[in-house]
Order: C-alpha cells, then sequence, then structure tokens
C-alpha cells in the first residue's frame, strides 16, 4: 500500500503547513478555527471537494442553506415562514461567510429555533389545555419532508395543536382497543373521557420531557448540524465528529472501551443521569454497589473533588467517568432501592462488548442432513490502537477452523446488515477463500488505482461458500462479495447491496493547529478520501452488488441504500485487473442452483407473505397523513390491523431446522457462568430457526454441494 501512504503522508504534510500559517486562536474564535480548518482539510484531502473558497460558489451555499434548516427543524416543528423569509437572504451568502469565518446566519438561524422552541413549548401547553374534539373531521402530515413551514406563529400553533391531538387520539384509541378487545382489568369501568384524561396524562409527560431534552442542547450541537450539512454536501459519509462522538465510534469498531462497564441514561425527572444497566464482568459488577436504577449525582476523579452532573449532557458524563486503565472514579449515587446517598469507589478496567464479534453455529435442514457451518459478522471490526485487539479477519479465521473441525460440508458467511469497516480486514478475509490475487482496487482523486491483493497462495477455507446479504450490507461487504463473486468462488445470495463504493479516514482537526491547547479538542474529520472498484472494473457506488440468487425480503419495493441518500458521488468505472482462482468451478452450475430457489420460493408460503409485506410497507410509506377524527382512525386502524394479522406469527421455528453450538463454544459459554451471555445466545439460536431467508440458504448450499466442483490444490493450508 506504498502509494496510499504517500499520498496520505503529502496531504498531511500539506495540512501541517496549513497550520503553521493559522492565525493564533483563542476560545472566543474556536469556530472560526474549527470552520476554516475543517473545510481547508476537507478540500485537501477528500475524493470529489465541493467547495473552494477561491471563488465564489452559490451552488453549495444553496445546498448548505436547505440542509441545515431540513436537519436543525426536521419537523417543521420550530420555525414560520417569516424566518425562512429572514434567512433566506443568506442563501446565496454562506460561501462567503464560510470563506471569512463569518456566522452571521447561523447566529440568526440558532436564535431562530430557540425562539421557535420557546413558541412550541407554548403552544403544546396551550393544546393540552383545551376540550378535544375528535369528532372533527381534519387531518395530520407526520412526514416532515411533505409539510410545509408554518405561515406565522398562529399557524405554528395549530401544528402543534394537531400534534398534540394526534399524540392524545393514538392513546387514547390504544387503551379502549385494550378495554373492549382485551378486557384489561384497569380500564374495565373507564369511559372513553376517563381513557381520553389517561391519555392526556401520558402525552403530558411525553411532551414535557422532550422539552426538558431539547432545552438541554447547546450551541455546538446545532453548530455540529451546520459543519455536518457543509460535510454532507461532499457526500454522505463524510462528517464531523466531536471528541466524544468520535470515542463512541472508536468503541463501536475495537468492541472494547476503558470505563466501569455500566449503560446510562439521562432520568428526566430528576435531571440525574440513571444507571441502566450493569454489564456482567465489568468493574461495577465486580466492585457489586452500584445497582440498576440507580442515579449518579456527582462525578470525581481519585481523591478530587465531585463535579455536579444535575442537568449535564449525558455525552458529558460519559466522558467523566471514562478514563484511563486502572484509575479511579468515585460516583456519588442515590439508591434506587432506599434512597440514600453513597459514594462509590470503582477502578476503570477494559471493558469488552462482544455481541458485535464474529461467532458461528453448526446447521442442519433436519437430523438426517449434512452438518453446515454458519458464520454471522455482525460489521468488519478492528482494534487499531490495542496489539492483540479483536481483528474480524482473525476471528474469523478461528471460526473456520473450528468449523472445519467439526466437519461441515461447507459454510454461510451472513453479511446482512453489516455496514462495513475496515478495509485490510475484508482483504485479509477474502484472501482466505481464494489462493492468491487481487481484491479489490482503491483511487484517490488524482492518482492510478492501487490494487489490493492477496499475496498469499494457501486458502483457509476452499469448500462450498455461499454469502449472504441485504440492502444494508455495505462498504467491505460489498467489497468482499463483490470480489468472490467476480471470482466465482462463492454464490451470494439475498439482496441488492447498499451500494456505498467509497473509503474514508479519519483526520483529528487538533493537528491542524499547533499549540494553543485552550481550544482543544477540536474533534475530528471523517472523510471520503478514495473510491474503491471491483476487480472487474466496476464500482459498487450507487449500483451495489447484485445477488446472484435473489430472495424477497420486507424492502423489495421501497427505495433505500446510497441513492436515497442527498448528494451521494457518481458511480463510475475503472479498467479491470487480471485475476482468476482454481479453487471452485461453479459458473456453468449456476442456472441450475438459482432456477431450483427460484421454484422453492414460489413455493414457500412464507415467502408469499414476505412478497406482500414488501408491498404492505411501500404502500405504508406513502401513506404520511392520518385523521383526526376517532371514528376515521380507528376505522383507518382496523383496516391496517386486519392486513397486518396474516403477517403475525409469520417466522416461526421451521420444521426440523436445527441450529446448534459448536462444542467449545458450549463449554466456554459454561465456564464462564455468564448469565446474560448464555441468554443472549439462547435468544440468537431461537431466531436462527425461524430465519427463513438462511433456511433457503441452506438448501441452495445442498444445491451446490451437489453440483459444484471442487478442487483441492492448495485447500487448508494454515495462513500465516
Amino acid at each position: 500500500m506504498k502509494i496510499r501512504n504517500v499520498i496520505l503522508m503529502t496531504a498531511v504534510a500539506s495540512v501541517a503547513l496549513m497550520a503553521a500559517f493559522c492565525p493564533k486562536p483563542t476560545p472566543a474564535n474556536k469556530e472560526a478555527v474549527l470552520l476554516k480548518n475543517m473545510l481547508d482539510v476537507m478540500n485537501e484531502l477528500h475524493y470529489s471537494p465541493q467547495y473552494n473558497p477561491a471563488k465564489t460558489d452559490d451552488e453549495f451555499s444553496k445546498k448548505v442553506f436547505k440542509l441545515f434548516l431540513d436537519r436543525a427543524d426536521a419537523g417543521r416543528r420550530f420555525l414560520t415562514q417569516a424566518d425562512i423569509t429572514k434567512m433566506k437572504e443568506f442563501e446565496l451568502q454562506l460561501d462567503d461567510q464560510i470563506k471569512i469565518q463569518d456566522f452571521t446566519f447561523f447566529n440568526l438561524a440558532n436564535q431562530s429555533i430557540e425562539a421557535g422552541m420557546v413558541k412550541a413549548e407554548e403552544s403544546y401547553k396551550k393544546a393540552l389545555a383545551q376540550t378535544w374534539d375528535f369528532t372533527k373531521v381534519e387531518t395530520i402530515e407526520l412526514d416532515g419532508d411533505k409539510k410545509p413551514y408554518a405561515k406565522d406563529d398562529n399557524d405554528l400553533q395549530d401544528i402543534w395543536r394537531r400534534m398534540v391531538k394526534y399524540e392524545v387520539l393514538t392513546r387514547m384509541n390504544g387503551k379502549i382497543e385494550e378495554r373492549d378487545t382485551k378486557g384489561k382489568a384497569d380500564y374495565k369501568d373507564k369511559t372513553d373521557g376517563d381513557l381520553q384524561k389517561l391519555a392526556v396524562t401520558e402525552v403530558t409527560k411525553t411532551y414535557n420531557d422532550y422539552f426538558k431534552r431539547i432545552k438541554k442542547l447547546k450551541r455546538m450541537d446545532r453548530l455540529s448540524t451546520y459543519l455536518n450539512a457543509m460535510c454532507s454536501v461532499f457526500d454522505p459519509h463524510t462528517e464531523y465528529f466531536e471528541p466524544v462522538e468520535k470515542q463512541s465510534f472508536d468503541i463501536s469498531m475495537s468492541g472494547r472501551l476503558i470505563g466501569i462497564g455500566a449503560r446510562l441514561q439521562t432520568d428526566l425527572e430528576s435531571d440525574f443521569t440513571k444507571v441502566s444497566d450493569i454489564m456482567i464482568g465489568g468493574p461495577a459488577y465486580k466492585q457489586g454497589e452500584l445497582k440498576e436504577g440507580d442515579l449518579i449525582t456527582k462525578v470525581a476523579q481519585g481523591d478530587k473533588d465531585g463535579v455536579d452532573v444535575a442537568g449535564m449532557d449525558i455525552n458529558e458524563v460519559v466522558s467523566m467517568i471514562r478514563g484511563q486503565l486502572n484509575t479511579e472514579v468515585r460516583l456519588t449515587v442515590k439508591s434506587k432501592a432506599d434512597g440514600k446517598i453513597k459514594t462509590v469507589n470503582i477502578i476503570r478496567e477494559e471493558v469488552i462488548i462482544d455481541e458485535g464479534y464474529a461467532k458461528s453455529l453448526v446447521i442442519q435442514a433436519n437430523k438426517d442432513s449434512e452438518k453446515i457451518g454458519y458464520i454471522k459478522l455482525p460489521k468488519f471490526y478492528a482494534d487499531f490502537e490495542k496489539e492483540d485487539g479483536h481483528q474480524c479477519a482473525e476471528d474469523v479465521e478461528v471460526e473456520l477452523e473450528k468449523l472445519k473441525k467439526a466437519n461441515v460440508k461447507g459454510i454461510i458467511l451472513d453479511l446482512r446488515n453489516n455496514g462495513g469497516g475496515s478495509l485490510r480486514d475484508v482483504v485479509k478475509m477474502s484472501g482466505y477463500f481464494i489462493e492468491q490475487g487481487p481484491i479489490v482496487q482503491v483511487k484517490n482523486r488524482s492518482d492510478r488505482p492501487e490494487v489490493l491483493n492477496d499475496t498469499d497462495p494457501s486458502v483457509q477455507y476452499n469448500g462450498p461458500l455461499v454469502v449472504m446479504v441485504n440492502e444494508f450490507s455495505a462498504s467491505a461487504s460489498e467489497i468482499l462479495a463483490a470480489a468472490l463473486q467476480d471470482y466465482g468462488r462463492a454464490i451470494i445470495v439475498g439482496s441488492n447491496t447498499y451500494g456505498k463504493g467509497t473509503v474514508q479516514r479519519f483526520f483529528d482537526l487538533d493537528r491542524t493547529v499547533q499549540g494553543n491547547s485552550e481550544i482543544k479538542p477540536l474533534g475530528s474529520i471523517k472523510i471520503s478520501i478514495q473510491k474503491f472498484f471491483r476487480i472487474n472494473g466496476g464500482s459498487t457506488q450507487l449500483k451495489g452488488v447484485a445477488p446472484d440468487i435473489a430472495l424477497p425480503d420486507n424492502y423489495t419495493e421501497v427505495t433505500v441504500g446510497e441513492k436515497d441518500n442527498e448528494f451521494p458521488m457518481p458511480w463510475t468505472q475503472i479498467q479491470p485487473v487480471k485475476y482468476n482462482q482454481a479453487v471452485v468451478e461453479l459458473t456453468k452450475k449456476l442456472p441450475k442452483i438459482a432456477e431450483n430457489s427460484k421454484a422453492r420460493t414460489q413455493k414457500s408460503e412464507t415467502f408469499k407473505l414476505i412478497a406482500e409485506n414488501a408491498k404492505r410497507i411501500k404502500t405504508q410509506k406513502d401513506h404520511t397523513e392520518y385523521s383526526l377524527n376517532l371514528k376515521d382512525y380507528r376505522a383507518q386502524e382496523a383496516k391496517q390491523k386486519e392486513v397486518s394479522k396474516k403477517f403475525e406469527g409469520a417466522f416461526k421455528p421451521i420444521d426440523g431446522f436445527l441450529a446448534d453450538n459448536i462444542t467449545t463454544d458450549i463449554t466456554a459459554l459454561t465456564d464462564s457462568k455468564d448469565s446474560s451471555k448464555i441468554i443472549r445466545n439462547n435468544e440468537w439460536l431461537k431466531d436462527v430457526k425461524k430465519d427463513v431467508h438462511l433456511y433457503e440458504t441452506l438448501m441452495i448450499m445442498k444445491d451446490m454441494i451437489q453440483n459444484a466442483t471442487f478442487k483441492t490444490a492448495s485447500a487448508d493450508v494454515k495462513k500465516n
């Protein structure tokens, strides 16, 4: 990867030089420094820069203007047409303001939204105090994109009246149904009026909590929205991350963190941070004093004084509780059990979050059929900071070895809902299934493509292989599926994939400012620096990877994926590279295997229901206007429920379908005595046995074993 490293080193050097000439920042102009340096870095590194500070770009300005307002007031709940008119004069000036780090537009928008929030709070309180008329014929539009801005303050008040009325109506209707059809004891003797009062009480709490929550939003929260509107004009995957957001991203990728092993949430009634869950085996679990439901009122580091966290944003509290390995955090806690105040001292440790790691099972169509290995890979995770941290390629290699020892006759790799991740790991993992050769081509905006190869001639697994994908399989998932499809090494089964053909890298904005610790941390930028291309020269961008065998699913009728985003990068094509492999000969047999699958799915009652449900989902997605007349609403709901009945219970355990843990995994689970892990595993086994797409893939695997020819020239040689 020498070419890419040179590219990045050159870009970093340019940005460092830019930083040297940056005016000395102060806390007062931190926002200006952040804005300037963010866009400078993006123009320097992005694959297709959309903003040129050397010229006026009204088109860029219009896009940022619209995106920001759409996101800052997504439901059209706060701004009126009068507000928009005031801001409209800046629609073509944002590029000029950005050039000189002028926040006039943002300041006006921020003030308008905050003023709108005050008016909205008054409006919902007025709405709750009124007498409701559910016989009146009127409707509400729930899709923010279809709603116009309120004409004026009176119209805004009416919008809130309808929103509150809708919330009361839906809850009231639910309670009437529970009383009349389920005979709920609490509602047995209650009139419709009584149930309406209960619904109003619930809605009051819901909106009180909602306004408490949004009042905690800070200027920086909206500034992030503004900055990300600029980023999204470049492409949907270029993003600004505040420091705590980058930390959370790293945790998601690595599956580990340094902390106390507790999940937290804001308790809106008390304004403190509540412990929602204690992770078994973590520091808090082992220490034993912190309990689910306890309220954290203060956080102290070691022997320092505690910081009162009342009303503090949850991200700030989490940042204070996380810290360095083997350091102490002291929590002042109000016990849920007895209300007493106590101090809980916990030494931070590494906490492993294993739900996102690769795992495997042995599955069979019935007790007499061949054993097939099944590997579920939720994402292409990688821990780049810890030498022995989890890497998905290494974990999949371990699962392959376990399944081979279990004498499986084929392997299914499930990449459904896998949004991607580590490029390095997907190249390595793809190489497990071929002898050697190119896996993917990557290209930045100016240089020739770089071919990333599997250079190891050994093959970790040479047997029958099927890869499962769907509309939410993206990026690295598409690289692996495309490579194995181009080689003819595996059958790709499922739906057309997401269509993300770009590569991102993080850049720490602190590196753009020399010294000046008083304004740091500035946060990070995730930038699309490259596009990737299949070895056949095509791109997965927008088009995705088309499966060899398509299976009906719930999203067949609706548009999902990269093409559904605003401002995606276009599809392009480059020259193919030479590739071949001699592990499996499949191409001539594929039409027969696909024909057999189509015949099965057409006969399957479950797949017929899935196809019907896809149409129902499309209809529901398009239908976003609802009646506020109780009689009409109930009729509409009854009709929808009647249609829904046929889909209830459609996914039941499939007769004969077996799914079991590998013996070594069962032993490890038993020895761990971790009840939560055992419960999660049992639930997974139950879900697998209901998975009609997996079962059909198992049938495809059976046909593949019978019809494909597999060679063993370099098979089962362990990779170095």
